[in-house]
């Protein structure tokens, strides 16, 4: 059995921020990543102002991480439209990219990584491998996503009654498309489900769905869905008729609303596997970020003893931003309730000011004093 003192599984943001950490501090540490090659994970791309100011102390360059800037939040609903303008700018990005910078900067900074290592089972801090071979550590940092690790799964009765799924299909690159959509992210609302549109840094727009179970199986397949939903929604039809060639991507049961309130010696839940926060609030990334930086930060000073601490105070910091966004979610997905809020966000846009500071996590810097996690 290999042993290290600190194992990370996964390699996405979470992963990659934890690691950078430890490898600045020059604790041995190991990083374990399932893919070979880096991929474009489903969702995840807009990046907040906190977010941005979090990959800044990393080392990783806002500029690398393209063109696309975001700077309005447009709401459509039915025949309904509100815009307004986001506190401070934002980016868009495809996760192949982010997850590129990030890995390479980790590795710049001298972290270990093996890539194309699959975790089958956690078991008592030590991870069973695809092939047999276990690897054990003092310390283990959770980073696998949306991804559930056998012994470690997050319960099934976070799915809900009626469970969510995501979708996420590509638009353009073409020149109507950047008309369209231009420097906004816009969530389209509907029955059951909401869908958010962003230009990312090769001029394809993501549109990423979030849509029950429930209303996926009355359309029959994504297929029909789609096209169900660009009849519904004409604005949103307008968009999907770009729609480039391939396949619809999907993942099944996102646990929306969940956290992990406690804490045990050993185990630093990161990102999806601390709390899971809906992705029309746009923070998914700068929680599995902040959560890196600052499990990583506490380790440094306090050892794997200092996990649970970690876990209970950042359980804490998400309680506002996952329950706003919830409640938001359940409007959103309420047609009724939509178009009735969306004519005094017209009127009164510092509602969605208000509401996109108070979705935030605390902004986590990293640091090479490491005395305490700070947010």
């Amino acid at each position: 059995m290999r042993r290290t003192p600190a194992l990370i599984v996964g390699g996405g943001p979470a992963g990659a921020s934890a690691a950078i950490i430890l490898a600045r501090a020059g604790l041995p540490h190991l990083l374990i990543e399932r893919n070979r090659e880096t991929g474009d994970v489903l969702c995840g791309g807009f990046l907040s102002w906190r977010t941005l100011e979090s990959l800044a102390s990393l080392g990783v360059d806002p500029q690398a991480l393209g063109p696309a800037r975001v700077t309005r939040v447009r709401l459509l609903a039915g025949d309904k439209m509100v815009e307004a303008s986001l506190p401070r700018p934002a980016h868009a990005v495809s996760r192949h990219r982010l997850d590129t910078l990030l890995l390479a900067r980790a590795e710049a900074a001298g972290a270990a990584i093996e890539r194309g290592v699959t975790v089958k089972a956690i078991e008592s801090r030590a991870a069973r491998l695809g092939d047999g071979a276990e690897i054990a550590a003092e310390a283990l940092f959770l980073a696998s996503g949306k991804h559930d690790v056998r012994g470690l799964a997050r319960p099934d009765s976070a799915r809900g009654v009626d469970p969510t799924l995501g979708l996420r299909v590509r638009l353009g690159p073409a020149p109507a498309v950047e008309r369209m959509i231009g420097d906004a992210i816009e969530l389209h609302l509907f029955d059951r489900g909401y869908a958010g549109v962003v230009l990312q840094e090769d001029g394809t727009a993501n549109l990423c769905m979030a849509v029950h179970r429930s209303r996926l199986a009355e359309a029959g397949d994504p297929e029909r869905l789609l096209e169900a939903l660009g009849r519904e929604l004409p604005a949103l039809g307008e968009r999907l008729a770009w729609r480039a060639t391939g396949a619809v991507d999907a993942v099944a049961n996102v646990p929306y609303g969940w956290r992990a309130r406690q804490g045990e010696t050993g185990l630093f839940r990161l990102g999806d596997q601390a709390g899971v926060i809906p992705s029309l609030a746009g923070e998914g990334i700068g929680i599995a970020i902040a959560s890196g930086i600052r499990a990583a930060t506490a380790y440094a000073a306090g050892g794997s003893d200092a996990a649970t601490a970690f876990q209970t105070r950042l359980a804490r910091d998400l309680a506002r931003p996952i329950g706003l966004a919830g409640l938001i979610r359940d409007g959103a997905e309420s047609p009724r309730i939509a178009r009735a809020v969306l004519p005094i966000a017209r009127i009164a846009p510092i509602m969605i000011d208000v509401v996109a500071r108070l979705t935030r996590i605390g902004h986590a810097r990293a640091d090479t004093r490491f005395t305490a996690a700070k947010g």
